[in-house]
């Protein structure tokens, strides 16, 4: 469904991605997981056109998209939840949704019934419909996002770190609205710190770091991998649970 093939790109004067191959199965989950500054997050911009390779290709469904605006990517069906919140908090719940359909606004009706089978999937829309969604907690905003993002039916949805700031009970929701996704056929690529809950999601993992991906897999081959550590971190395998915390890595 998706590939990257030889994706180089940054920013400035310098490349984060020094030619990052990767390939997303249709109806799959795959979770991106590595060390800070590995890349993960410029994979995704790459993806959405916010970020036009310096070169390589990305392809949707064999069709190139690297050279496509942002909105054009839209209208092929894949959408971002950014890893910084991205609501307009002096807008309601409802009209923050909306705007996720902005690309379906001539037809109405449609636009009624994307929003009708968005707050289905995620009640909490309903329920703080005309709250404005500077007053919600950080998971309800993170929630309100996705929602807004599901506005289009995408074919593959991009989420970067979707769990980060979450309290415990944010989290679970916004793991059971992943799980339904990938429940209805919805393609998914996550970018997640917490290797625990991102692999504990996923059907593929892939580990990069230094700009490259250094390992595919299912999400228990690459969870399970016994190097991983050293992948991650550039170093000797933890030996312990404390050992993993002091170095900032969620793993089990």
């Amino acid at each position: 469904m998706l590939t990257l093939s030889g994706v180089v790109a940054g920013y400035g004067g310098g490349d984060v991605l020094q030619g990052v191959d990767l390939h997303c199965a249709a109806q799959t989950v795959t979770c991106i997981v590595g060390p800070n500054g590995a890349g993960k997050s410029t994979v995704l911009r790459v993806i959405s056109g916010l970020l036009r390779p310096r070169r390589g290709e990305v392809t949707m469904g064999g069709q190139r998209t690297d050279r496509l605006a942002p909105d054009e990517i839209l209208r092929r069906g894949i959408t971002q939840v950014p890893q910084s919140h991205a609501l307009f908090p002096g807008l309601s719940v409802r009209e923050n949704v909306l705007m996720g359909g902005y690309l379906l606004r001539r037809d109405r009706r449609l636009l009624a019934e994307r929003y009708a089978q968005v707050v289905e999937r995620i009640p909490l829309v309903a329920e703080r419909s005309g709250e404005h969604a500077g007053n919600l907690s950080g998971g309800q905003r993170r929630m309100v996002e996705i929602a807004r993002c599901l506005m289009l039916e995408p074919k593959l949805v991009l989420l970067d770190e979707p769990s980060l700031g979450l309290d415990p009970r944010s989290l679970a929701e916004v793991s059971r609205v992943i799980s339904d996704l990938h429940e209805a056929g919805v393609t998914v690529l996550l970018v997640e710190q917490n290797v625990r809950l991102g692999l504990g999601l996923a059907t593929h993992g892939v580990v990069m770091e230094g700009g490259v991906v250094r390992l595919t897999g299912s999400a228990a081959e690459v969870r399970d991998h016994p190097e991983i550590a050293e992948l991650y971190l550039g170093g000797r395998p933890l030996q312990n649970d404390a050992d993993r915390r002091a170095r900032g890595l969620e793993y089990g």
